[in-house]
């Protein structure tokens, strides 16, 4: 694992470069479903301090094992579909939820945070290949979405987040990640009426764009990301039928 850790750092590195970024700007989460506590550990003693996990109760379970070890200083990320009656269980565990895709998601967040008097950091998910199997809003139904999550006090949206296609070449994939940077400076940018005392909008805040995975990062990161989600090119391929 050290050595996939080090070039897939090495290789993030190299796309900044190549496209004028600092790698400081760059968060990389190492998504940690199905693999086991040791393998977590490991990662987190090779420096990795970001991990994602796409179902809730593993989420909650691993969060619960390595809690009294870690700390805070391990920060667990919700990639995956998220469930309105399971935002109960991850609202205070998750550091941010990358998967927000309808307002009655968002209301049930914001529900839920109030009730725990905190603010829940979301992205908004967004379908930018139009694929049928992949969740998230079309292009058109994203200002709508942000405009009403920005409404909610208890929900601070940071950013933007996309699953691309399956591509053995990710060049294929740069298409839309080149989209996927110009909605988000376009939602950075929007000129929105500080006078209107219902929007709880930071545009500093937004400040998160999440795409790429391990076959296309290094074309996410030259079009932007500041957030990749590597599983495979971390922990390698073999699947685990038991995460502990």
């Amino acid at each position: 694992m050290e050595e996939r850790i080090k070039d897939t750092i090495m290789r993030i590195e190299a796309a900044c470069n190549r496209s004028g970024r600092n790698p400081s700007e760059v968060t990389l989460i190492a998504v940690s479903k199905t693999k086991p506590l040791y393998m977590i550990e490991e990662a987190y003693n090779l420096g990795i301090r970001h991990f994602g996990e796409n179902k809730v109760q593993e989420l909650v379970r691993k969060h619960k094992d390595l809690e009294e070890i870690y700390g805070r200083e391990i920060k667990w990320h919700q990639i995956g579909h998220l469930q309105r009656n399971k935002v109960r269980q991850v609202i205070d565990k998750a550091v941010l939820i990358h998967s927000v895709d309808s307002i009655r998601l968002g209301h049930m967040i914001e529900q839920e945070a109030a009730k725990k008097d905190i603010i829940c950091d979301v992205l908004i998910q967004i379908n930018i290949a139009k694929e049928d199997t992949k969740d998230g809003v079309s292009i058109d139904e994203l200002v709508p979405l942000f405009m009403e999550l920005i409404r909610l006090p208890h929900i601070r949206v940071r950013g933007l987040m996309t699953i691309a296609p399956f591509v053995t070449d990710p060049e294929k994939n740069r298409e839309y990640f080149s989209k996927m940077r110009q909605l988000f400076i376009d939602i950075k940018t929007k000129n929105i009426d500080n006078g209107l005392t219902d929007i709880y909008f930071d545009p500093k805040s937004f400040n998160i764009l999440s795409m790429g995975m391990t076959g296309d990062y290094e074309v996410a990161v030259e079009e932007g990301a500041t957030m990749v989600r590597i599983g495979t090119g971390i922990f390698g391929e073999r699947e685990y039928a038991d995460a502990r």
